[in-house]
């Protein structure tokens, strides 16, 4: 019989079984009915005081690392000791064009100061969207002003937030030098600093910088860390010692601008109404604002997952892109707000090689606008690479390739031992495989596992019986889309994956349907063959006998250049093809799965061994 109390069992139960167990071995104790007495209830005291004792000491335990710490006070401090600092809220953005109309004809310029104000309304709740720099117009002869920023640029970012100033004045060098910002809703990407020689001074100033937008930091310096305190606001750093950049003197006067945001609320705002007029020659007009794209990429807080996950990751990168991953950390930790994934790859891993390239995949979030799209990867090359990366290195960006998947699952079915009917199993099939795709996948480096898909089938239901999964590869193009030319300007569609090779009873690469020559047709090869034909959806009679060929080795289809893309009517043309390995599809680098659900089915038959009837259905 144990007479030592087992120190890892910290459970009520456990603790309380243990002591028993202990004092039933002491001889002082042999004769004591532990349940009916009262030292029942001292047991009882010991074990709870023992158990929360435990737990408090774990807790506190776990807190000391970042990959079990909690509480988002413990993994932000974490964060900041490996120089990681997590997204603030950002405030959603939208694009506009700003006009105005006059009657005169006589003044040739205009201008529009930063944090000129829109509102927008969602839902009921007003949002107000800001300018974040300066618009400067010109009369086009008519009395027409059409504001643009000072690189000419007509569509014009807007952002939510209510604009924010807060004051400090600085105190003796001895004096700790950290700001408290008083907001946990800052979007600290807004944040503008300014430091003045003395209160009284409005003219004359500094600007200080974010430290992650800086490189060859010195003791003059002038920048700022900005990270979050275990309350949720903000403070602001200076200096440290003289390490990190100048610290204001004593008696400057700091200025700290931003933007306080609603941030994801502000998500979908298609109207903005101009808070202000314009002064043009002395006269008051309202402006006139167009829409280019609905406001998006408004985000809450960083999460404490995505810390843990991008923490580590940033710190091995150490603020330099020299390797792949360099890259894919520090672009995706600086704007992870409208990315959802990025992938990145040296230019020697091209077939052919490509020498002094690194290429960047960004897979933006859905509701992010083209204008978003391009400034984000401007600012990337600005901001970024140009002062992380190595010399001489371009960086070169590569729209995300999606390869959609139709999945095809056959099933027995037993009625007995489920309410369902097999049309109700069928869809349910159906859903999940859906859930399946929706969890694992449309981000860079997901593989597909058939047996991953079929595990979770016959987990769904004791109903099923023998499923069987089917798959086809499909790409779409369409009027205008960017698919690669050869030197003979024919267009190539790349699989991630060998294709099947020909079979005399199956088409390996069939299309939807499409308008060829006026008629609804087909795209599809030749049985036994490779080769690519054309036909009439209806009579099956051939249109052209040659369109094209698909490679198996490479998976590639080529569409020759008398298949016109700009002939096609519709929004794209389906192209699938069936892939040589059922098992794994492993997709290339900028490649993304998706699952097509319309072009997906299952099929369920009823389990023969108990019933008679045969019933088969599809969905």
């Amino acid at each position: 019989m144990a007479t030592t109390i087992k120190s890892s069992a910290l459970d009520f139960e456990n603790i309380k079984s243990n002591l028993k167990t202990y004092f039933a071995s002491q001889s002082e104790f042999a004769d004591y009915d532990f349940e009916a007495s009262g030292l029942s209830n001292i047991l009882d005291v010991l074990a709870y005081n023992t158990h929360i004792n435990g737990l408090t000491a774990n807790f506190s335990l776990n807190e000391a690392f970042l990959n079990t710490a909690q509480l988002r006070s413990s993994v932000t401090a974490h964060a900041a000791n490996l120089g990681y600092y997590p997204r603030s809220r950002t405030s959603s953005q939208a694009t506009i064009q700003i006009s105005a109309v006059t009657n005169d004809l006589i003044s040739t310029n205009a201008t529009l100061p930063a944090f000129t104000g829109f509102t927008a309304t969602i839902d009921s709740l007003s949002f107000t969207f800001n300018t974040t720099e300066q618009l400067n117009a010109s009369n086009d002869g008519t009395g027409t002003f059409v504001f643009q920023t000072l690189s000419g640029i007509k569509d014009i970012i807007v952002k939510e937030g209510v604009k924010r100033t807060k004051t400090f004045l600085v105190g003796n060098a001895s004096d700790e030098a950290v700001y408290v910002i008083p907001d946990t809703n800052v979007d600290t990407n807004t944040i503008k600093v300014k430091v003045f020689d003395n209160v009284s001074a409005n003219s004359f100033f500094n600007e200080y910088s974010d430290i992650r937008d800086s490189v060859n930091i010195t003791p003059t310096s002038k920048v700022y860390i900005v990270r979050e305190s275990p309350n949720g606001y903000y403070e602001l750093i200076f200096g440290e010692g003289n390490v990190l950049g100048q610290s204001p003197a004593a008696g400057n006067k700091i200025e700290v601008e931003y933007l306080t945001t609603k941030g994801p609320d502000a998500n979908g705002a298609s109207s903005f109404t101009p808070a202000n007029t314009v002064s043009i020659g002395g006269v008051n007009y309202n402006l006139t604002v167009t829409k280019v794209s609905n406001s998006s990429s408004g985000a809450g807080k960083e999460s404490i997952a995505s810390v843990k996950l991008n923490a580590p990751v940033a710190f091995s990168a150490q603020q330099r892109m020299v390797t792949a991953q360099d890259y894919k950390s520090i672009i995706f930790a600086k704007y992870s707000s409208v990315l959802d994934d990025v992938i990145a790859w040296g230019g020697q891993d091209n077939i052919p090689a490509t020498f002094g390239n690194v290429y960047v995949s960004l897979k933006f979030k859905d509701d992010i606008s083209t204008a978003v799209q391009t400034s984000t990867k401007d600012a990337i090359k600005t901001q970024l690479t140009t002062n992380l990366s190595v010399m001489s290195i371009d960086t070169v960006f590569v729209n995300p390739t999606t390869t959609f998947m139709e999945v095809n699952v056959a099933f027995d079915f037993d009625p007995d031992l489920t309410g369902d009917t097999v049309e109700t199993m069928q869809l349910k099939v159906k859903n999940k495989v859906q859930d399946f795709f929706t969890a694992n996948f449309n981000l860079f480096g997901r593989t597909f596992r058939r047996s991953l898909l079929l595990t979770e089938l016959d987990a769904m239901s004791v109903a099923l019986l023998n499923s069987a999964i089917t798959v086809k590869l499909q790409r779409r193009i369409a009027p205008g889309t960017d698919f690669s030319l050869n030197q003979a300007g024919k267009v190539t569609v790349d699989f991630p994956a060998r294709l099947a090779k020909p079979d005399d009873e199956k088409h390996i690469i069939e299309s939807s349907r499409f308008t060829f020559g006026g008629v609804s047709a087909q795209l599809r090869n030749k049985l036994g063959t490779t080769t690519l034909e054309i036909v009439n959806v209806n009579t099956r009679a051939i249109l052209n006998d040659n369109a094209g060929s698909y490679e198996q080795t490479q998976g590639t289809v080529q569409l020759d250049d008398t298949f016109k893309i700009s002939e096609l009517e519709g929004p794209s043309i389906k192209i699938s093809a069936i892939p040589d390995n059922q098992s794994t599809v492993k997709p290339l680098r900028n490649h993304l799965l998706q699952y097509d659900k319309d072009a997906s089915f299952s099929s369920g038959t009823i389990d023969t061994q108990n019933t008679l009837a045969i019933i088969t259905t599809e969905t």
